[in-house]
């Protein structure tokens, strides 16, 4: 049924878009981006083993 649809309409049958990210997310996109220009904030790490070590405290 959606391919004769397809064919008739000559276009996919139904609406293609992108999710908008949540207010949280942006929040988040936009936290990581200060962090990659000023290495003061936060936290980094060399060893990942430590790192989850912290995370799992």
């Amino acid at each position: 049924m959606q391919a004769k649809q397809a064919v008739r309409e000559q276009r996919i049958p139904f609406e293609v878009s992108m999710n908008i990210p949540n207010e949280e997310t942006r929040e988040a996109v936009e936290e990581v981006r200060k962090m990659k220009q000023d290495s003061s904030i936060g936290k980094s790490y060399t060893d990942v083993d430590e790192m989850m070590k912290e995370l799992l405290a």
